[in-house]
């Protein structure tokens, strides 16, 4: 197999010797003149020094280190590193007869930097952010039917939104291996339908199960809202919870009608959940003061880039000061930010601002992140995306 190589200006390799997995483009000294997209290339420092391998890519991160020092980037590397994933899943107990839903790798955080992968039942569903995991999908696809485990028989490779669209790949989304047998999976005893084919990410939001878990236990006898809700994760915990309603909100119509079908699978014919095709703003402006007395706010990310972070902070700010000037006192909010740009400080921050807004007495009774199986590799603190605050508001 055939490496490019790449050398850094002098001091540049610093960062990987803490084990960071990127190599910036201001970093890179010289680099071999037929590099292409999603290339394997060896990285050296300034004095020669062979820091380790990875995959190329035209932009601001040129190169994902997949490994240290000369290992091979091969069929049997990915066998490897699937199977620690694996492993990991199953010390988490994850693979369980009432769930079967869960993330198997978690890019940086699984040490495959551009690679997610969502297992729903007997399905995985595949997703590269770099050209280098989208010429070795196969390769990953093989590997995951041949997990010990045997539970994977069906491999859909969903990229066709998370590529560059500068690398003109021109992806294709269908199943590497296997075909559709059932869109229904299972997460703490409670089913759900995936649209891995035309829904958002890989299908479902497997990174707030435990955060679900957690509401299911403040939902007894309260007036549930759900903001933002998508499939209806949360509005079908809190009805398991005893809630006395639920209210699931999404501006996509098609959002609103798989949180229906989601309901109608745990709790056919329930007449406690109704679901609302509108803007989350228009909504919450237009609701009675008292009105629900548990709100959750799980919006998409309001900033997908740095550049967009102060018009995020704005957001997630009137958002929260909407919720908390319409909550019945004594009521309970669950409030979460997926931006990556922003930090936990910021976001606490933006709630903080709307808390002294509303000129109410506010609580955290518990500060929230994403479960075990989105871990964060220590050395890249970026993979630290989810976070959520549980208010005690009066």
């Amino acid at each position: 197999m055939t490496y490019k190589k790449i050398t850094l200006r002098r001091g540049k390799e610093e960062s990987l010797k803490r084990f960071h997995p990127w190599v910036f483009s201001g970093a890179i000294a010289s680099a071999d003149d037929t590099i292409e997209e999603g290339d394997l290339v060896s990285v050296f420092a300034s004095d020669g020094t062979h820091m380790g391998n990875g995959h190329f890519q035209v932009g601001s991160i040129m190169v994902r280190v997949l490994a240290w020092g000369d290992t091979a980037i091969d069929d049997a590397f990915y066998r490897e590193r699937l199977e620690q994933a694996w492993r990991v899943r199953q010390a988490l107990g994850l693979m369980r007869d009432d769930n079967n839903s869960f993330r198997l790798v978690h890019g940086e955080g699984d040490f495959l930097p551009g690679l997610v992968i969502d297992v729903y039942g007997s399905t995985a569903v595949v997703q590269a952010h770099s050209p280098g995991m989208h010429f070795a999908r196969k390769s990953i696809a093989q590997a995951l039917v041949e997990l010990p485990c045997g539970m994977i028989k069906n491999v859909y490779y969903k990229s066709e939104t998370t590529l560059p669209y500068k690398a003109h790949l021109d992806p294709e989304n269908q199943y590497l291996i296997g075909e559709f047998d059932t869109d229904v999976a299972v997460e703490n005893g409670l089913k759900f339908h995936v649209d891995w084919l035309r829904g958002q990410k890989t299908g479902f939001f497997v990174d707030q199960r435990e955060n679900r878990a957690l509401l299911e236990r403040y939902s007894a006898g309260r007036r549930v809202l759900n903001m933002f809700c998508y499939t209806g994760g949360f509005s079908f915990y809190a009805m398991r919870g005893k809630a006395r309603l639920v209210h699931s909100v999404d501006s996509s119509g098609k959002a609103v009608s798989l949180t229906e079908r989601n309901v109608e699978l745990n709790y056919p014919g329930d007449d406690r959940h109704k679901a609302f095709a509108q803007d989350a703003f228009d909504f919450l402006d237009n609701i009675e003061p008292d009105a629900y007395d548990l709100i959750i706010l799980d919006p998409p990310a309001f900033a997908k880039h740095k550049s967009a972070l102060k018009n995020a902070l704005v957001g997630y700010r009137r958002l929260n000061a909407k919720a908390l000037s319409k909550i019945q006192s004594g009521g309970v909010l669950f409030t979460f930010s997926c931006s990556q740009a922003v930090s936990k400080e910021q976001f606490r921050l933006a709630v903080f601002s709307a808390a002294a807004q509303s000129r109410r007495k506010v609580r955290i009774l518990h500060q929230l992140t994403q479960p075990a199986d989105h871990p964060i590799n220590i050395y890249h603190p970026e993979g630290e995306y989810l976070k959520g605050l549980v208010l005690w508001v009066e």
